[in-house]
């Protein structure tokens, strides 16, 4: 559904987008990180038409953006940051404002106001002037907006911005159903969203993708990924030369208080730890605790945003 080519965008001699390459599938929700300045929302924009890449292409159902616009635009709903919308409206009528521009009309832009109303949960305040409502309810009302034609492609610019917890968890909910049969794109710095709604995620950073995958390979490329924690209750002399001697295992240390790292000699760590259990089964060994490390998406992020730029990319 989404095609981008060797996209590149350029504000004079600054480079903001180089040379980025995705596609995303309809099914797909693509979580997409990076650091302030990265280059998301610039090349969330050109995805959209909003602005013209310097190079590349961006394709949408099959309609190039800047040849086919009006085709390409007809399948994308869009929320872009800072959710802007007319003060003076109230929010049902914004939205029967926005389903006209969307070439609603009748019975079909009444469904369609009434629809996203109800999916963004606003009805509370569907009579009020948008000048009146908290940050959380314009921004839903511009989710609302994105929306009300049913598109194919949708991208969100932060779309949980300013939310409470409990609307976050309703935003989240409704991005994970809607992904089932749409290709969304959503920025985010929440980093357990990409965990509870994401298949896929790019970590983008001075412009350029630095990371491409599922939550799960990310997180396999944190240091302690597939590593085994290991406690028990009593002192097992040995214990550390047994659990080394597994067959998988590269090394196993000792720390106080019974505790154990087992690291796997690749990340996987497949067995480790029913290796483990089996072992302790037959040493007899009283298990407190055992876990396999998942590898944690925050300390990843910040070893692909903070580390050496020459030894981290990765091919999109």
């Amino acid at each position: 559904m989404i095609k981008v080519e060797h996209l590149q965008k350029r504000f004079g001699p600054k480079i903001a987008v180089d040379d980025v390459s995705f596609s995303v599938e309809k099914g797909e929700v693509l979580g997409f990180l990076g650091p302030n300045g990265a280059g998301k929302s610039t090349t969330m924009r050109m995805i959209t038409g909003f602005i013209p890449p310097s190079s590349g292409r961006v394709s949408v159902g099959g309609f190039d953006i800047l040849e086919a616009p009006l085709a390409a635009k007809r399948l994308i709903g869009y929320l872009p940051e800072n959710a802007p919308a007319y003060s003076d409206m109230t929010v049902a009528g914004f939205l029967a404002f926005a389903a006209e521009l969307r070439g609603l009309s009748g019975d079909a832009k009444r469904k369609a106001v009434h629809r996203a109303i109800e999916m963004c949960f606003l009805e509370p305040v569907a009579n009020q002037t948008i000048e009146t409502l908290s940050k959380g309810y314009k921004h839903r009302t511009c989710f609302a907006q994105s929306i009300l034609h049913d598109p194919d492609v949708l991208i969100l610019d932060e779309p949980t911005d300013g939310l409470d917890p409990n609307q976050k968890h309703e935003v989240r909910t409704l991005i994970r159903t809607m992904g089932e049969k749409k290709a969304i794109i959503f920025s985010t710095h929440i980093l357990e969203e990409v965990e509870a709604v994401c298949s896929r995620a790019i970590i983008i950073d001075r412009g350029r993708i630095v990371a491409n995958g599922t939550p799960a390979e990310l997180k396999r490329r944190c240091d302690h990924a597939g590593t085994v924690t290991v406690r028990l209750a009593k002192s097992a002399p040995g214990a550390a030369e047994k659990l080394a001697a597994l067959p998988g295992v590269g090394k196993a240390s000792a720390q106080e208080g019974g505790l154990f790292h087992v690291i796997p000699c690749d990340k996987s760590g497949t067995g480790i730890a029913a290796a483990i259990y089996e072992l302790a089964a037959r040493e007899t060994w009283t298990l407190e605790e055992l876990h396999t490390e998942e590898g944690r998406l925050d300390e990843v992020f910040r070893s692909i945003t903070l580390g050496d730029k020459s030894t981290k990319e990765v091919a999109a």
